[in-house]
């Protein structure tokens, strides 16, 4: 399986899948003009490495500082895709790093804990105004 990278926009966020790794992160804001062609084929590839994948560790880096409404949805689906995958073959840590002045990243990523019960769910608080 190759890795899977697209660069971070003034609208859409960075995703390095690092397949060969187990290594997954995403970066930036996730406001995409058309949420649904963003995220499909970041959905398709993510499906198709986990749907291979049996008995590894996966991590995955989230660092959105934003997302509108529609790309929480397309999120849902892809930590739903996530939590499968821990619920009956991979480890998956998800390490949530938010500044620590944004309460409501935090709370969001508290929801996603309380959702997606079999991911080893990680909050990382940053400070982004000293970065």
């Amino acid at each position: 399986m190759h890795d899977f990278y697209l660069a971070r926009t003034s609208h859409s966020p960075e995703i390095n899948f690092q397949f060969s790794r187990h290594h997954l992160s995403m970066t930036g804001e996730a406001y995409p003009e058309n949420a649904n062609d963003f995220f499909l084929p970041v959905l398709g590839q993510l499906k198709h490495y986990l749907d291979h994948t049996d008995g590894q560790h996966i991590v995955f880096d989230f660092r959105l500082t934003y997302f509108n409404s529609a790309a929480t949805k397309m999120l849902y689906t892809l930590f739903g895709l996530l939590n499968e995958s821990a619920s009956t073959r991979n480890r998956i840590t998800l390490n949530w790093f938010h500044d620590v002045e944004d309460d409501t990243i935090l709370e969001f990523g508290e929801g996603i804990q309380d959702d997606f019960l079999a991911l080893d769910f990680h909050a990382i608080a940053e400070d982004l105004a000293a970065a």
